[in-house]
């Protein structure tokens, strides 16, 4: 099976293989620029902090789709337990975490979906073994981001709590993207991140993590492949949104030969930065309120060697 002609032909014109040079791992990591981060230091007005991460814990987004993954599983290695070798009166607890990577608010890695036996910028899949996870295009490549964030409020566009409301599986498209920029008072720029809402993360906070993960019919509302060429041609650094599956299911074709496409061009053509799970809800709120959508955003992925995804806890700054 291969992708449809359709999708070959796009991914053709809005690949950044070489761009950056043959050996290149950091992708659209290359448009943040010092330009870049001195726009987003110059979105600050109030000092204003809104962390974008969701608690890591037992209960959390996880539920096993697809299969082996896992939310976070704490133990505790020590309680309250002196030191025999180490002076004074004091007590410590430590612990140890066992999860998913994209347990939680995360980032995937350049490495994280391939096809035609292909990563990003013509690396090889083999480079990606079971013993010793990528030897390039692992987490450890990407790059810390402070820059200008973009919030592209699409369920706020249209007037609903969640996209959802208007089709199960809502396909978001350039025109979408268009309408939540001209919301947001911005024109996005190269280097900018942008913050796709999609309202999915309210099912969350109400308590139906199935409704969350799995969508209803089967069916989840997200990024299409008719918003891919639009973060090419504005050069975005990153997308990151509040969905689980990041793009709109189920897939077009009848065979699936196009499930995952966004993930596809957007990571292995483009190498451009991706992550899900980011809570934008009281975001959305701040920013309504402010009547602007451009912040600054600090997000520190943790550099797991080989990993293909890694946790993070962004932060904007309004």
């Amino acid at each position: 099976m291969s992708l449809p002609a359709e999708l070959v032909e796009l991914a053709q014109r809005v690949s950044n293989w070489g761009r950056w040079g043959d050996d290149d791992q950091l992708g659209c990591g290359n448009l943040l620029t010092p330009e870049a981060t001195r726009r987003g230091v110059a979105a600050v007005r109030t000092g204003e902090r809104v962390g974008l991460a969701v608690d890591l814990k037992a209960d959390g987004i996880q539920m096993g789709q697809p299969a082996r993954r896992y939310n976070p599983i704490l133990t505790v290695t020590s309680l309250n337990e002196r030191d025999q070798y180490a002076p004074g009166i004091w007590e410590g607890t430590d612990d140890v975490v066992f999860m998913s990577t994209c347990a939680g608010t995360h980032m995937d890695a350049l490495c994280h979906v391939s096809y035609a036996d292909q990563l990003y910028n013509g690396f090889p899949t083999s480079a990606v073994t079971a013993q010793y996870g990528a030897s390039v295009l692992g987490a450890e490549r990407l790059p810390d981001i402070v820059t200008r964030g973009v919030l592209l409020d699409v369920a706020r566009v249209h007037g609903v709590d969640c996209l959802d409301e208007l089709d199960v599986g809502y396909a978001i498209t350039s025109d979408d993207l268009d309408a939540a920029a001209e919301l947001a008072r911005v024109e996005v720029q190269p280097g900018d991140a942008v913050l796709v809402r999609t309202g999915m993360m309210r099912h969350y906070h109400d308590g139906d993590r199935v409704r969350y993960a799995t969508g209803r019919e089967h069916s989840l509302p997200g990024l299409s492949v008719h918003s891919i060429e639009w973060m090419h041609n504005h050069d975005v650094a990153g997308a990151f949104t509040d969905t689980y599956a990041y793009e709109s299911f189920p897939p077009t074709q009848k065979d699936w030969s196009d499930c995952l496409a966004v993930h596809l061009l957007q990571i292995r053509d483009m190498g451009m930065l991706q992550g899900q799970n980011w809570d934008l809800e009281a975001l959305s709120e701040a920013c309504a309120e402010a009547g602007r959508g451009d912040v600054l955003l600090l997000a520190a992925p943790e550099p797991l060697t080989g990993a293909s995804s890694t946790p993070v806890a962004p932060v904007a700054v309004l």
